[in-house]
Formats: structure tokens, sequence, C-alpha cells
């Protein structure tokens, strides 16, 4: 066996078998920003076989300063695909498969089903509820985790344990972003390390399993934090889906939640643009069939008015994370 992996076989834990099952594994990793960039060198480096990076960004200055897999070299290059030069540098021996699109509802199936291990980089709330739906479908272990400004968390879900909704049934009414409420790019390293070891771990079949745990650091008092949730039980109700914005049909009743100064265009010109708060006041009557579409920036919005739509008996509803 070749010297770079000596000093992780020479772990009881890890061992030649172990190092075996790195290399036969295929790990995918939805988003190759802050939390990415740490997750990736290390398996990479540890001798995952194979990393699937699916990120529809490119590099941009202002990541650099939590993003260290980029150079200024890369700016204005998709960030898949300079994640995967930068990582055949690191270790040539692991195959790479740069995806240069964003995780929908109609290639996350696909994507999931080639995996062993699913991470969760992607730092969106669209992106993690959809994730944990496949993979939960598909019996695939999900390593997620965020950070916003100086904490964050990672977690061990579906696969051999519940699933993200289990934990966490309800989506935040509010929620800030890196950029309106900054981070500290050490904070999103460890946060990233932390992943790379779950994932690690469940690769390696460690027991105790990792499955289950979820574990919340404090950067600025460096209080950790953590729990079990292997006793979270499943949601009895139908989740409402995230879909992809082909999915929509001509049949839809779209509702663009955002305001015209945010958007001065909708991608749907016969969407109706109302205010998620008028929603939540019942001020617009609607019929109950056919489906409702809404849709928003981050998926927030969306989630709160399909939540009052709910309440007001409408059952057939769908949310659209719009992005950027």
């Amino acid at each position: 066996m070749s010297d770079r992996y000596a000093r992780q076989t020479i772990l009881a834990e890890v061992g030649p078998e172990g190092q075996a099952r790195l290399a036969a594994a295929t790990v995918l990793v939805v988003g190759a920003g802050g939390l990415g960039c740490a997750v990736l060198p290390y398996l990479a480096a540890a001798g995952v076989g194979r990393l699937i990076i699916v990120d529809h960004d490119e590099v941009e200055e202002s990541n650099l300063h939590r993003q260290p897999l980029y150079r200024m070299s890369d700016l204005g290059k998709p960030k898949a695909h300079a994640a995967r030069a930068a990582l055949a540098a690191l270790n040539p021996s692991t195959d790479i498969e740069a995806v240069c699109e964003r995780l929908t509802s109609l290639n996350a199936a696909r994507l999931v089903a080639a995996a062993v291990v699913v991470i969760d980089a992607a730092d969106s709330f669209a992106v993690t509820y959809l994730l944990s739906d496949t993979c939960q479908r598909a019996g695939k272990p999900l390593v997620s985790a965020s950070v916003l400004g100086l904490s964050g968390y990672v977690g061990a879900f579906c696969g051999d344990a519940p699933s993200y909704r289990a934990v966490f049934p309800e989506l935040p009414r509010n929620a800030g972003s890196c950029a309106e409420s900054g981070v500290l790019g050490s904070a999103v390293g460890v946060m990233g390390t932390l992943q790379a070891h779950l994932t690690l771990a469940l690769l390696l079949e460690w027991q105790p399993s990792v499955a289950g745990r979820l574990l919340s650091v404090d950067f600025r008092t460096l209080h950790l934090g953590g729990f079990s949730f292997l006793g979270a039980v499943e949601p009895r109700e139908q989740p409402i889906p995230f879909i992809a914005p082909a999915e929509v049909d001509g049949s839809d009743i779209v509702i663009d939640l955002r305001s015209t100064s945010e958007a001065p265009v909708s991608p749907f010109p016969a969407a109706l643009r109302v205010g998620v708060e008028a929603l939540e006041k019942a001020q617009l009557q609607l019929p109950s069939e056919p489906r409702i579409v809404l849709c928003c920036r981050s998926g927030l919005r969306a989630w709160r008015a399909a939540q009052a739509l709910r309440s007001q008996g409408h059952a057939n509803l769908a949310l659209l994370a719009l992005g950027e």
C-alpha cells in the first residue's frame, strides 16, 4: 500500500480493510462553497475513490476568505471544475466528477443513487430538505451542516437514522444568509471538516455509529452541544415538495412571493405577485384546484405561504426556491 495513507491505515479503526472500503466508495458532495472546500480535500486526501461535486456557481473574489480550495486564477471559473482541478493535484488516484448544475428534484434521485454517502454542503434550506427526502427514499445516509455568523451544526441523517424532516419538521420563519449576516471562514472550515469526519466514520462503519447524532458549535463562546435524534419520529403529514422550474406547467397557479423591487420580472409571466403576509391573512381567494406553486428566493417564504394555504384547506401545493 502507498505511503500516502500510512498514517491512517495504522489506526485500528481504519486498517487495510477500511482503506479498501474508502477506495471503493462514491461520495456525492452538493455544494463546493465554504463547507465543500473543507469537506472535499479531506475526503480526497483520505483516499475516497470517487467524488461527485455538484455546484452551479462560479468562483468570486468574495468567496476566497472561506473557500481556500480556490486561487485568484480561478475567478470566474465554475466551482465544480476548479475544485476538480485542485483535488486532482492533491490526489490523482481519486476519480472526480464535476456537475455544474443546480441540485433539483429532476436530478437529485439520479445523483443520490450513485453515492454511498451524500453530503449536504450547499447551506440552502431547499437543498437540505430535497436531499433529505431523496436520501430517505433511497436509504442513503446524509451528512448535513450549516454555518451562519459564529455558530453552526452538523449531523448524520437518513440511512439508518431519522431524516432531517424528523428532527426539523418546520422551516424557520426567517433566516439570514452569509451575505446578510456574515460568516467567519474558520468557522465554516471547522464544520466542513466535521462533515468529512462523519462521512469517513460512516464509510468505515465505526461502531457505535455516528448516524442519528447532531453536534452544534458556538465559535464565539467555544460551547459545544449536541444530541442523539435516533428516537425522532418521521412526520405523518405528506411533505410539501420542492420542485424544479421545469416542473411547473400551464395548469398550475404560480404565486411569486418576491416583491417587484426584489425581482422586477418573474420567470413565470402569468404568476401572481403576492406577499406572504397577504396569504397568511387569507386576503387572496384561490380555487382548491389546480396545484398552487409558491416561489421565493430561498424557499422560506414559500414554505410559510404553503403552511397558511394548507390551514385554509389547500392540499395540492409545491415549493420553488429560485435562488439568486
